[in-house]
């Protein structure tokens, strides 16, 4: 059995996130697996790295207000990103979640020398980011290079669960779906959902 995190972060109930998390669950229903989903926004994370947390990055990290968060982290086989990318990057309570969760001793560890950090997320075997976006597919491919992907991908699984699959789905003008683009849409979702749990 497959435990599964899955992650959202958009403000609003009625968006296309909070539809793609909803389908997303219900299509992990079916299957073979143990969800755990935090709304970040629904469970009023706190995005704000704490003083105390910062001032104990380079010792042992102050994990007292995020025992439950990185608890599910640790425990998950498969992590489900849903989210918006405003302004070609993450909503801040999502970066939030990052910079206080994938924190050191728990997603990575630093070196001796503080050169190259050493993975820690091991327990990862499948990372999977679905994010909404406005621009045209050639803003972001183009232009930009695909920042959030490359971010997601490089920096944060590539450092620290750099043996987890990484599959990104992106839909672009999002503002201007319809029943057939968001059909097409879901079918995507459900068919790498049903290769990741299988």
């Amino acid at each position: 059995m497959s435990n599964v995190l899955v992650i959202s972060a958009h403000p609003l109930k009625d968006s296309l996130c909070a539809h793609l998390t909803e389908q997303i669950k219900a299509r992990l229903a079916t299957r073979d697996a143990m969800v755990v989903h935090r709304d970040l926004y629904d469970q009023h994370f706190d995005p704000r790295l704490q003083p105390e947390e910062r001032a104990s990055f380079y010792t042992t990290y102050d994990q007292s207000r995020l025992k439950e968060e990185i608890a599910e982290l640790e425990a998950a086989d498969i992590l489900i990103l849903v989210f918006p990318t405003w302004w070609f990057g993450f909503p801040a309570i999502l970066k939030g979640w990052f910079d206080r969760v994938w924190a050191p001793g728990v997603a990575f560890d630093h070196a001796e020398d503080l050169s190259a950090l050493h993975p820690k997320l091991d327990n990862l075997k499948h990372v999977i980011g679905v994010t909404t976006m406005g621009s045209p597919w050639w803003v972001d491919r183009l232009i930009l290079w695909r920042p959030v992907r490359r971010i997601l991908k490089t920096a944060l699984v590539g450092v620290c669960a750099p043996k987890a699959k990484f599959d990104f789905i992106v839909q672009y003008q999002a503002e201007k779906m319809d029943p057939r683009k968001l059909d097409r849409l879901l079918h995507r979702i459900q068919k790498l959902l049903a290769c990741a749990i299988d």
